[in-house]
């Protein structure tokens, strides 16, 4: 099979392996697209957590092609998606039901082979069958499951009034949740007015465009938009400069949630007497847990509407172009088609 393979951060070449096996319990899958996404970046220049030699790629939709050994539950020629952790349910994370933090966590993608590849193994109980849904719509389920633990570990209160910065795939997703959720009144910020205007069609009450050059004015316009502040504002971005302009935009007892992934290295400088004299909250999310299911309901009845969603299409052999992809602010969402012509 061909694979996308690092052997160190920033090293990646597209190689012919032999075909995996699947052991007692699993299952080998077919790929038949596989979602590209911020954390990819992260792990391309080494941050994450990276096992090497490494095959990336974690939002996998496949079609079962073998089975091994004691799988009854799923048969040859389904369609599936990949909840691509494990946890070892033993550990002191894994006993306070935090799966996510296990300390033998194995994350395909991470560190055991992902899905930039043609094939993958994959455990026949992380396996969830989609064969009522179109593909494009599948491989949304893995982000979808993160944002559906996000709104878990937020806890929403209702008719809060919530800010939005960011509008790339997870930014929409969030919108759309948030939005069917509880959210009294939601306004997204973003850089891009096409992501814009699909944040407002998905359920955002106002949307604010951000320009780089004159980041204040929209500052301004959000705050005309709350006066007091609002219950919530949610970073989707990573950026730093986002999570700068947080606390002066949320309202006393309001809760700031750092949901988009920054780089490791980045300090955020917090005005502790701020948090201590407003009661302020500040949370944070990591990864999915608990919630596969619920995001495939999501899915299926439309509270998710992933329709334009995908905007940029690659090979195995393009991978590194749907990295730049990604990069770009004008990317919705890149996917990897790894059996393209097959």
């Amino acid at each position: 099979m061909k694979a996308v393979v690092y052997d160190q951060p920033g090293r990646f070449a597209v190689r012919d392996l032999p075909d995996p096996e699947p052991g007692p319990g699993g299952v080998l899958l077919r790929v038949l697209l596989a979602g590209v996404c911020g954390t990819d970046l992260h792990l391309h220049v080494g941050e994450f957590g990276p096992t090497y030699p490494l095959i990336p790629g974690h939002e996998i939709v496949g079609e079962v092609v073998g089975l091994g050994a004691e799988v009854t539950q799923l048969r040859l020629g389904q369609r599936v998606v990949l909840d691509n952790t494990t946890s070892c349910g033993a550990c002191v994370e894994c006993r306070r039901a935090r799966p996510a933090f296990c300390r033998h966590l194995i994350a395909q993608g991470v560190n055991a082979p992902g899905g930039f590849a043609e094939l993958i193994v994959a455990a026949a109980d992380r396996c969830f069958a989609v064969d009522d849904l179109p593909i494009d719509t599948a491989v949304f389920a893995e982000p979808t499951a993160c944002v559906v633990h996000g709104l878990d570990v937020l806890g929403l209160k209702p008719v809060a009034r919530v800010l939005l910065f960011g509008a790339g795939p997870t930014g929409l997703l969030l919108t759309q949740l948030l939005a069917n959720s509880g959210a009294g009144s939601l306004t997204v910020a973003e850089l891009v007015q096409a992501k814009l205007d699909l944040a407002a069609a998905r359920g955002a009450d106002q949307t604010v465009l951000v320009d780089r050059s004159d980041p204040g004015a929209a500052q301004g316009r959000l705050s005309e938009i709350a006066p007091d502040g609002y219950d919530v504002v949610i970073d989707a971005t990573g950026t730093l400069g986002v999570l700068e302009q947080a606390i002066a935009l949320t309202r006393t007892g309001g809760t700031i949630f750092a949901y988009g992934m920054t780089a490791e290295a980045t300090r955020w400088p917090i005005p502790s007497y701020e948090i201590f004299r407003r009661e302020l909250t500040i949370k944070g999310s990591f990864a999915q847990q608990f919630s596969f299911d619920r995001a495939l309901e999501a899915l299926r009845t439309g509270r998710i509407d992933t329709t334009g969603m995908i905007t940029d299409r690659f090979s195995l052999d393009e991978y590194g172009d749907a990295l730049a992809s990604v990069a770009d602010n004008g990317c919705i969402k890149a996917v990897i088609t790894p059996n393209q012509g097959q």
